[in-house]
């Protein structure tokens, strides 16, 4: 007689305030015009029909005809034993169905330590990925390095200026340069031809200060061994380290640009390309 009623019209939930019992439905308000009678009628006969068990303490209804199930204590007791004999896999189920998903978070620049927002990132991204691998998904996580643009080259005239004595107080020292003490320390480092290992790969210095590549390499592998170490000592892992700047050495940004020009997304003005957005509501074939 009702059959035609969508299951994702249904709802069971918790209530907002625990005096509304453990659990809530509207299904009573649901059946109401299907059945041509009022939502608390229903509800009543639903009431009725429900056969004594243990599992509920009282179920009532409330409002305009919602249905509050009050769980008993053996009911709960019972939850807590299954808690207890599944131990670390209670909860664990199938539902990503092996599907791939990619996390990507903390992500932060290689130009300094991590921070405390840095850590609430590596917290809440983790967390995700636990989550999603627990109830069966195929998870990556992924460490985003911005190790490319303005921020590492002010980063490499910094640590430059410290190899050459110059401090964060003196007029010549870069004008949106990194002024923090471990701008210092890597600066000691390389100076004293140090080595950087990380992930496998080895940088070492050349002591070299009017070497700016030199320079821009050890200290972006210092500091990602720095947030490395504090990963690691915050018990987060990942999968993969992407670095934008293999996104230029591997040619994929010129790639990119070259795809939007050919799509007609692009145009040049004052001598310089720039993209076009207002076509973007047609397809990309890319």
């Amino acid at each position: 007689m009702a059959s035609d009623i969508s299951r994702a019209q249904i709802i069971l939930e918790r209530p907002k305030l625990i005096e509304h019992g453990d659990l809530s439905c509207n299904i009573a308000l649901i059946l109401s015009k299907k059945l041509n009678k009022a939502p608390k009628e229903i509800a009543q006969e639903i009431i009725n029909l429900i056969p004594a068990d243990d599992i509920f303490k009282k179920i009532d209804m409330a409002g305009a005809g919602f249905l509050n199930f009050y769980l008993s204590q053996h009911s709960q007791y019972q939850i807590i034993s299954k808690v207890i004999d599944k131990n670390k896999n209670y909860g664990k189920n199938t539902n990503g169905a092996n599907r791939k998903i990619q996390i990507e978070f903390v992500s932060a620049n290689p130009t300094g330590p991590l921070h405390v927002g840095h850590g609430r990132g590596a917290a809440i991204g983790d967390c995700l990925a636990r989550l999603h691998e627990f109830s069966g998904w195929e998870v990556t996580r992924e460490f985003y390095y911005n190790d490319a643009g303005a921020q590492i080259d002010n980063l490499t005239k910094s640590v430059s200026a410290r190899c050459k004595n110059i401090n964060p107080d003196d007029p010549t020292f870069p004008k949106d340069g990194y002024q923090g003490e471990y701008i210092s320390d890597v600066a000691n480092a390389y100076l004293k031809k140090s080595k950087v290992e990380n992930n496998g790969v080895t940088i070492q210095s050349n002591g070299n200060i009017s070497d700016n590549e030199s320079i821009k390499s050890f200290a972006i592998n210092y500091l990602r061994r720095e947030q490395d170490e504090d990963l690691k000592a915050f018990k987060t892992s990942f999968d993969v380290y992407s670095l934008e700047s293999s996104f230029y050495t591997k040619g994929k940004v010129k790639g990119i640009v070259e795809i939007l020009k050919d799509e007609g997304h692009t145009y040049e003005k004052d001598g310089a390309l720039w993209l076009k957005t207002t076509t973007f509501g047609e397809n990309i074939s890319h």
